[in-house]
């Protein structure tokens, strides 16, 4: 097995899918970080992000990546988008080491892999319209028909034409989610990357986008890799989760199993911290009936 120590042992998936099952492969992934330099005559100090990751997400499965802040999971997730550099190790996506390409040779890539960030406003250009937004990535491809490519996915994601014509501050946050969401899958991507996607937004909102991802996916045959602090958005959304802890997986295999009865430590006090969606949920309900009785 490829994956890293603390993959359960009872798993009844497969440990490794065939080659051609295989969406991303990450094999022995180091990434450090250099501080600026404390003394004038002493090398400056190194922090390790990433710690020897190996892990493999099959083609067209929910795959989660959970873990508290300073983990690594936003490291991971930008080094398999190819937006950061590896210090050591490969990424393959569809079965080509990414690691062994320059910036301008990932155009493949762009064209596969599509990334929805946490802040929608600031993944966002306020300058440009929502069309402009959502026609870039079309654009730098090449695509032709952009308008009515524009106009289809904005309305798979909830939003009428019309908003085309408006900018992000004219949105509420999770309108302006959705419009990521739209700019995301308009090239029409295999692998779809959402980065703690959900968190900055009001738990109701959360479950509608929670929700529409779940159907895109569906919709379009994607493979999702969900980033996330909460196990219990990732248990929602993802058959196979990786736990990770100080740059490193702790523990990996299908998410209810671990969920359920997990082998580590860490992840049982993860689960405990966290608090669910359904709760948040009631919690939300409870506030808004009391609003009503007041």
């Amino acid at each position: 097995m490829t994956d890293n120590a603390g993959a359960r042992s009872d798993d009844v998936a497969p440990a490794v899918p065939p080659e051609a099952d295989i969406a991303v492969r990450v094999t022995d992934l180091h990434r450090e970080f250099r501080r600026p330099r404390t003394r004038l005559f002493s090398a400056p100090p190194v922090v390790p992000a990433l710690a020897g990751i190996s892990l493999t997400v099959p083609t067209r499965s929910r795959f989660g990546v959970v873990g508290e802040s300073g983990s690594g999971k936003t490291t991971l997730m930008r080094l398999i988008a190819g937006l950061d550099h590896a210090t050591s190790g490969t990424v393959e996506v569809g079965g080509v080491d990414i690691t062994a390409h320059t910036e301008r040779d990932l155009g493949f890539l762009r064209r596969r892999l599509q990334v929805v960030f946490q802040d929608p406003m600031g993944s966002l250009d306020p300058r440009m319209s929502v069309r402009r937004i959502v026609a870039e990535p079309l654009l730098a491809q090449g695509k032709s028909d952009i308008d009515a490519r524009v106009v289809e996915v904005l309305e798979q994601v909830g939003l009428d034409a019309a908003a085309a014509r408006r900018y992000p501050h004219q949105f509420s946050g999770g309108q302006r989610q959705r419009i990521s969401i739209a700019r995301a899958i308009a090239p029409e991507p295999d692998i779809l990357i959402a980065d703690e996607a959900v968190s900055a937004l009001d738990v109701t909102i959360r479950a509608q986008i929670l929700d529409l991802i779940e159907s895109l996916c569906e919709q379009n045959d994607l493979t999702l890799i969900f980033v996330s602090h909460d196990l219990s958005v990732i248990r929602r959304m993802c058959d196979r989760v990786a736990v990770l802890r100080g740059g490193r997986v702790v523990e990996t295999g299908p998410t209810a199993q671990i969920y359920d009865d997990p082998a580590q430590d860490y992840t049982r006090e993860l689960l405990a911290a966290v608090p669910t969606l359904n709760r948040s949920l009631a919690l939300a309900r409870d506030r808004a009936q009391e609003r009503g009785l007041g």
